[in-house]
């Protein structure tokens, strides 16, 4: 019997829309991978979030993530963990802020959820861009967690800068048109013990 594992891929059709080390030169740029992620996630069975790692500075594309809960039934696999679980082993550091080049920023097509939130901090990196806001997710019925009501400022304390709104209306809608096609909807205990 062999031990367990967690396995995260990809599906296929990813590396033909994202390929690693394509550039993306500015956060609109980014954001409009992030947000076609997340449309493209939706067509294909998936959940309908989208995500990026890139170097800040160059725009260079390290690790693209998609909603994985459902096709690998695995609740923490939200398109921000992937992104930056694949950013880190591909880098070969657990630390996003580490090293020479140190300076990488996450784009993702919403804002994070308690979980992905504890990630970006723990993931090291330097700027956090989003598309959808919270309330766009929870108003489709996903439930987002006990996120702190100033969480922005507290990123910014650590050292990640936060820009919000980027393409929030297509981002959003992506959201609404996934709910209203019958979607699953994650955690739908939604804090009910």
């Amino acid at each position: 019997m062999s031990d367990p594992a967690i396995h995260l891929q990809l599906p296929y059709w990813v590396g033909h829309m994202a390929p690693q080390g394509a550039c993306f030169p500015d956060a609109e740029a980014r954001m409009r991978l992030a947000v076609a992620l997340a449309d493209a996630s939706v067509a294909h069975g998936g959940g309908p979030f989208g995500a990026a790692v890139v170097e800040r500075s160059s725009g260079r594309l390290v690790a693209p993530g998609v909603n994985l809960v459902e096709p690998a039934n695995l609740s923490v696999a939200h398109a921000e963990v992937v992104a930056l679980s694949l950013a880190q082993q591909r880098l070969g550091t657990y630390d996003l802020g580490a090293g020479e080049a140190g300076a990488y920023e996450l784009v993702t097509s919403a804002e994070p959820c308690i979980q992905c939130f504890g990630a970006v901090i723990w993931a090291g990196v330097c700027s956090l861009v989003c598309g959808a806001r919270s309330e766009d997710a929870e108003a489709a019925g996903f439930d987002e967690g006990p996120k702190p009501q100033d969480w922005v400022a507290q990123l910014e304390a650590r050292g990640i800068a936060v820009r919000r709104d980027v393409f929030r209306a297509e981002a959003a809608q992506v959201i609404r048109d996934y709910a209203d096609s019958g979607g699953a909807i994650y955690n739908p205990r939604r804090g009910d013990s």
